[in-house]
């Protein structure tokens, strides 16, 4: 079995806890990013603009431009992220468009029961409790932090 969170959902999750571990030193360029998380500089662009989109981080020109979170850390989850560069949780198609079993079917109560279970998990993880976990492990083992 499997149900995966794509490298691009991934990869967010990864540019927000950077960020969110770096809020305190200013913005970060997609440069500092990518080299912090290795990641190319223009997949990270890509990522950051679904991001901004989405409203989760703001970006400034200039000398001390770079991006950082629109909003506190503790108020932004991994759903949140998942969502801004995924789209919505779907485990099964016919959660959210009706097939012509939806009547009858005995196993959809399943599938949305799994699927809130696994929101749940997401919207109980904070970006600031990811970002303070990564500054731990950072400082006890020193290089990057995978999520």
């Amino acid at each position: 079995m499997s149900v995966k969170i794509s490298t691009k959902g991934r990869y967010a999750a990864r540019i927000m806890v950077c960020i969110a571990a770096h809020a305190g030193a200013g913005g970060m360029t997609k440069y500092e990013i990518a080299e912090s998380e290795g990641i190319s500089s223009d997949y990270v662009a890509q990522i950051l603009l679904r991001l901004k989109s989405a409203g989760l981080v703001i970006s400034h020109r200039g000398k001390k431009g770079g991006f950082r979170l629109a909003r506190p850390a503790g108020e932004i989850t991994m759903a949140d992220v998942l969502n801004a560069s995924e789209g919505p949780l779907e485990l099964a198609p016919c959660m959210r468009r009706p097939c012509r079993r939806s009547a009858t079917c005995v196993t959809k109560g399943v599938w949305g029961r799994a699927g809130k279970a696994v929101y749940d998990v997401l919207e109980g993880a904070s970006l600031q409790g990811l970002a303070d976990e990564h500054r731990r492990a950072q400082s006890v083992r020193g290089g990057n932090f995978d999520i």
